[in-house]
Parts: structure tokens; sequence; C-alpha cells
């Protein structure tokens, strides 16, 4: 079942990174790294071609209420984002009775491999299981995109199954995983 989490005013400080609401002037920042391509393909939109375009998904942020943007301590520069969605579970029979949402993320090109994504990802995870009443948090990656594999695998998710994602402002359909992490099972592990 899916709920809505309000992260406007909520700040998450990492070694590295804070995890913060977005800010109309973030927009250079946000086009810097969303026009390139290849990465906004990676999460299943098509990189921006046109400021306009960032400028307007940036307001879906804002007023969504429900994406960090991903700030690098040591420059106060934004480099990606994070942040929760409607989940897979909502229309699967064995999780639909939960209260789930999914996690996406997206990191500018020039910081792949530093470890700066699982390094958001689990403090939003450890952040939402102690502030949120939820029961899971489910991902996806589509399945050549072996970087976010790694990222959802450090995390500590349990693979599902797998699937299709329609990605829409891609105009395919691609193959994905699917995975999930219980709130139960993490108390397990405690």
């Amino acid at each position: 079942m899916d709920i809505f989490i309000d992260v406007s005013k909520v700040y998450i400080i990492t070694e590295r990174l804070i995890l913060r609401p977005w800010l109309t002037s973030d927009l250079d920042d946000f086009y810097e790294y969303a026009s390139v391509p290849g990465v906004g393909e990676m999460a299943g939109w098509p990189h921006h071609r046109f400021k306009r375009t960032t400028r307007q998904v940036l307001q879906l942020f804002i007023e969504g209420k429900n994406v960090f943007a991903m700030e690098l301590i040591e420059n106060n520069k934004v480099i990606g984002s994070i942040g929760f969605h409607t989940s897979w579970a909502n229309e699967d029979p064995d999780y639909q009775h939960l209260k789930v949402k999914d996690i996406g993320y997206t990191l500018s090109k020039d910081y792949w491999g530093q470890g700066l994504t699982p390094e958001a990802a689990k403090a939003l995870i450890d952040w939402t299981f102690t502030n949120v009443d939820i029961d899971a948090l489910t991902v996806c990656h589509f399945l050549d995109n072996h970087q976010s594999q790694r990222v959802i695998e450090k995390c500590g998710f349990t693979f599902v199954k797998e699937g299709t994602y329609n990605a829409r402002q891609l105009n395919k359909v691609m193959d994905d995983a699917k995975y999930i992490m219980l709130r139960s099972e993490l108390r397990d592990k405690i």
C-alpha cells in the first residue's frame, strides 16, 4: 500500500553528502548532470536536452516533496538525487498489504565509482526505518545496469524477481530486477 513520505524539511548528513530538499537555485547543477547522455537512461528517463526540461523536473521535485538533492559537502555542488517513488510491490499479491515505498537514485557521471550512492542510500534507509511507519522499502535496476545492482547489494536488499518496466519516457520496455528490504528482517539482523 502506497504511503506519502514528505522530505521537504528533512536534512540527512553523511560523511561526504547532505541529502536535502531541492531548491530552485539547484537548476544549473541539476542540468549539468541530467544533460549528460547515459545518466538518465540508466534510471529510465532521457537525458535533458534543454534546461527548461530540467526546470520542469526540478519544480516537480520541489512540489512532490519526496526526492532529495544529493549535495557534495566538499564543494556544495548538487551531484544527484535520491528519493521515494511508488513501489512495484503495490501490485504484487505477496506484498501489496505492506506500507512500502521504492527508492530511486541518479548520480552525476563525474562521481560514479566513488561509493557515493551506497552512502546516500544507506543513510536514507536508516532514516526511513527510524522515522517513518513503513513495512518495507523496494528498489529495482535494469538488468544491464550493473552499477545500480552493486549499490542494491551493498545496501542489503533481498532479490525478489525479474520483471519488466515500462520506461515510458524512453518509449521502451526494459527487463529489470526487483528487490525488497522488510522492516521485520532488518530487526532480525540487529
